[in-house]
């Protein structure tokens, strides 16, 4: 996967915190997402960077490391 160069910034620690821990139960990335999805959160792919926003608006929080993409 190669980096994109976005002017977003990266997501917080508290913000990955959730996403790392929700990754570790989930058996898959559509189960990661529907756990998100839970917490208020979304992913999107953009320009190959997955990044997370916040539902119901789709509002960028931030750019994913590559390992949770």
């Amino acid at each position: 996967m190669t980096v994109a160069n976005l002017s977003i910034p990266m997501v917080d620690a508290e913000t990955l915190a959730i996403f790392s821990h929700e990754r570790s139960k989930s058996l898959s990335r559509r189960e990661w997402k529907f756990r998100l999805a839970g917490h208020g959160y979304g992913i999107h792919e953009i320009e190959g960077a997955c990044i997370a926003t916040r539902l119901p608006h789709g509002t960028a929080c931030g750019v994913l490391p590559p390992h949770l993409g």
